[in-house]
């Protein structure tokens, strides 16, 4: 069994390791963009040229699923690239985590990029999943970027800044770009309020791995005795994971149990 993951840089890795877990006989081929990143900041036009680019050098590793591990990608490109992959390659989007957090209660916010937050897009999830639940949206602008990078002082001031923006009444947190969950510990702990329940968090790593096993009708087998292998793909290129991925736990889980192949 083969899955790809795809994104402009590390923010596939919380999929990616969920997968591993679910998985661990799975290879992983993760298609990475370093010539084009960020593309948060790119049109519409932009960001779906670049992750059809992306998606085309993991497709040639014949993988059985390709999850997209990106929010921006979801957004803009998974229209086009179901019309190149499917239905030879099932194309598995990621989509914040909001219904399962608003059928919680209570206030939930949802971090999200400045480009994601207010967006059209994220606007009418709230509107479909948590139609009667109090939402509180929080622009988060540069953490992508210091996750990213790993740059410690830049998470921090980030996290920092965005949990001053969120309500001491939250109750749930959404996750709403997958390079958040990296760093998700950090985050609970800006927000978490003395004396309160302790927050939840909603991020989308494991919903979509899953979700990728069942289109390729595969059961999960964490016991599996053989470990699968990785590839890597840097704007289609043979290679490795950045080092800023060893900063985080999920690159350092997927970069000791696969060999790359």
């Amino acid at each position: 069994m083969k899955i790809a993951l795809m994104d402009s840089g590390i923010g596939l890795l919380p999929a990616a390791a969920a997968v591993r877990r679910l998985r661990p006989d799975a290879d992983l081929v993760l298609s990475l963009d370093p010539d084009g990143m960020p593309w948060g900041p790119r049109t519409a036009e932009g960001v779906t040229e670049r992750a059809l680019a992306v998606a085309e050098a993991a497709a040639a590793h014949r993988p059985e699923a390709l999850i997209v591990g990106c929010n921006t990608a979801s957004v803009h490109a998974l229209p086009a690239l179901r019309a190149l992959l499917e239905p030879g390659i099932p194309v598995i989007g990621t989509v914040p985590a909001i219904k399962p957090a608003a059928a919680g209660g209570g206030l939930v916010a949802i971090w999200a990029t400045p480009a994601t937050t207010g967006s059209a897009y994220q606007r009418g999830l709230i509107q479909e999943f948590a139609d009667g639940v109090e939402v509180a949206e929080v622009p988060c602008p540069g953490l992508a970027d210091a996750v990213e990078k790993a740059d410690e002082a830049a998470i921090d001031a980030a996290v920092a800044a965005a949990a001053a923006r969120t309500p001491v009444e939250v109750t749930t947190l959404v996750l709403g770009c997958t390079h958040y969950e990296l760093v998700a510990d950090r985050i609970r702990a800006a927000v978490q309020q003395p004396d309160r329940p302790p927050l939840v968090l909603h991020g989308s790593a494991g919903a979509v791995a899953a979700q990728a096993l069942r289109r390729i009708g595969a059961d999960p087998a964490p016991e599996a005795s053989v470990d699968g292998g990785m590839a890597v793909l840097l704007s289609g290129r043979e290679g490795t994971l950045p080092p800023a991925a060893l900063a985080y736990h999920e690159g350092r889980l997927l970069q000791a149990v696969s060999p790359a192949r």
